[in-house]
């Protein structure tokens, strides 16, 4: 791995404890404020802070697990890994936080409870906004910074990118945030009102945000699991560092495979220069294979030679 994806994977890292800390004592104060007040969309939002701490977990072992190198049992690595314990998280939003927010919802509209100490209410969801400001600007930041360095912005890069804890954490805090807002308007109309049907209407609003997050975070787990295609930067990239190589002529065919965050399976044909026996070439190809595993964010690499007759590939 290069220094830029090392340092990619330390932010990642010092993201998700940040996110886990202000999750944990956020869901404190939201369920002591729940059990105070009465509210249907605080309890969503307990709930909902609750199920992001205990998904923070998820993220840090998917963190350490996907970092171990490779073995004679895994010769592409631990990476994807990630994905999957990213997915166990994202699958912990959507049931612990999604469905019991709109199940309590559902219940609080057939049998409404009434509620009160609305300033403590208000009190909680501000402490919660901000701490839920921090962990999101940190995640921003970090979005923000490699994705200028591919030329996406920092939402585009949070859809794009194969690192599935920093997009777990954007996600989850910048849906933690419209939350808030959710759970103080609707309490804020409980208490104008006198009714509690804007309060479980919120908790229902709660859930369905988390579910469109959680399905999200599902569908971008199973891609990367499945074989993502990778960037067309990176493939760029890799393709220019294949092409400026002094041993290879030219390049045939060029397959990128995603098999971990900022991790790659290259398979390539090239052909080399000179003109020297099987042997010999034999030898080049095992080195330039090496060099190639030393370099950039390439897990493995299999070169094969190309056949006069296929068209060369070269930069876009």
């Amino acid at each position: 791995m290069t220094a830029e994806s090392k340092a990619e994977g330390g932010e990642s890292l010092l993201t998700v404890i940040i996110a886990f800390v202000a999750n944990l004592l956020i869901a404190i104060a939201k369920s002591v404020a729940a059990v105070i007040t009465g509210s249907a969309a605080i309890l969503a939002e307990a709930a909902h802070s609750w199920a992001d701490a205990g998904n923070e977990i998820f993220l840090l072992i998917a963190d350490r697990r996907s970092a171990r190198r490779r073995d004679r049992a895994h010769p592409m690595g631990f990476g994807r890994e990630a994905y999957v314990w990213s997915m166990f998280a994202a699958f912990g939003l959507f049931t612990a936080g999604a469905v019991v927010s709109i199940t309590h919802g559902i219940t609080e509209l057939i049998e409404p409870e009434p509620a009160g100490n609305f300033a403590v209410a208000y009190l909680i969801l501000a402490i919660a906004f901000v701490l839920e400001g921090v962990s999101f600007t940190q995640a921003f930041r970090q979005a923000r910074k490699f994705g200028r360095a591919q030329g996406l912005s920092p939402l585009k890069f949070i859809g794009r990118t194969s690192n599935p804890t920093l997009r777990a954490v954007f996600a989850e805090d910048a849906a933690a945030l419209l939350g808030l807002i959710i759970a103080a308007v609707s309490v804020a109309l409980h208490q104008l009102t006198g009714s509690p049907i804007p309060d479980a209407v919120g908790s229902i609003l709660v859930g369905v945000l988390l579910a469109v997050v959680a399905v999200f975070l599902i569908d971008r787990n199973r891609r990367f699991l499945v074989g993502e295609q990778v960037q067309p930067q990176l493939r760029e990239r890799v393709l220019l560092r294949l092409l400026d190589h002094p041993e290879v002529d030219r390049v045939t065919y060029l397959h990128l495979e995603y098999v971990g965050p900022s991790r790659i399976y290259l398979v390539a044909a090239v052909d080399m220069t000179g003109d020297q026996a099987e042997h010999d070439l034999a030898v080049r190809l095992r080195r330039v294979e090496r060099q190639l595993e030393d370099h950039d964010v390439i897990e493995e690499a299999v070169l094969t030679l190309a056949t006069a007759d296929e068209p060369s590939l070269g930069p876009a």
